[in-house]
């Protein structure tokens, strides 16, 4: 009886666990330094699932997306174990970047995101942007300019590593879309939640675009 009992605890477990990844909260790890300083290597980051399902994404989340435009190319994309992949599903190991991103939202759908001015600041819908997040000694540019158009249901992303990162902007004349379809984002991260000594919920930057106006 009480083997009984324990399997359906364990079976339980594992229900609520998937639910909880599948509509409110995924565990995922940071593989790259696109996103230094915010996050780095072997973070455990919390993502939230909620504002994906109600395609509530503003400018300066990070997010978590899928790689649907194959950005990550054949030689990144690797397929996970079966064991890694039920592990994620319950929510028992860390979702990886096999088929996943993370970026900052720089433009979301009708903005024009440009960088065409000496200083290499970004300017959205107009405004320039102080961007706080871009490590010290960085050009928010990076090294390639732009003037675009986000088509509507899309977003503009940009790593906060600008000298390294494989963003919206490496992939302009690539063969490929530059514009994340929102769609394809998992959720917002919302902390890091190990190392203990990372622990931060200081992810989103919202008061950094906060004066720029909506699409006209």
């Amino acid at each position: 009886m009480w083997l009984r009992e324990i399997l359906m605890i364990i079976v339980v477990a594992l229900v609520i666990s998937s639910l909880l990844r599948a509509f409110i909260v995924q565990v995922f790890w940071i593989p790259s330094p696109s996103m230094h300083n915010t996050l780095v290597e072997d973070d455990r980051i919390a993502v939230s699932r909620i504002d994906a399902l109600r395609s509530n994404v503003h400018r300066g989340d990070v997010v978590v997306f899928d790689d649907t435009l194959g950005w990550l190319g054949s030689s990144q994309a690797t397929s996970p174990s079966v064991l890694r992949r039920l592990g994620e599903f319950t929510g028992f190991v860390p979702g990886g970047s096999e088929q996943t991103l993370v970026k900052r939202v720089i433009g979301v759908g009708g903005d024009r995101v440009s960088c065409t001015s000496a200083n290499g600041k970004v300017s959205v819908n107009g405004v320039e942007l102080d961007e706080t997040y871009v490590p010290d000694g960085q050009v928010p540019c990076g090294e390639r300019t732009f003037d675009v158009v986000v088509p509507e249901g899309h977003l503009w992303v940009m790593g906060d590593n600008r000298s390294n990162s494989a963003d919206s902007r490496y992939h302009m004349g690539s063969g490929q879309s530059p514009y994340v379809p929102v769609s394809s984002v998992v959720g917002t991260v919302q902390a890091v939640i190990w190392p203990t000594s990372r622990w931060t919920t200081d992810i989103a930057h919202h008061e950094v675009f906060a004066s720029v106006p909506d699409a006209s």
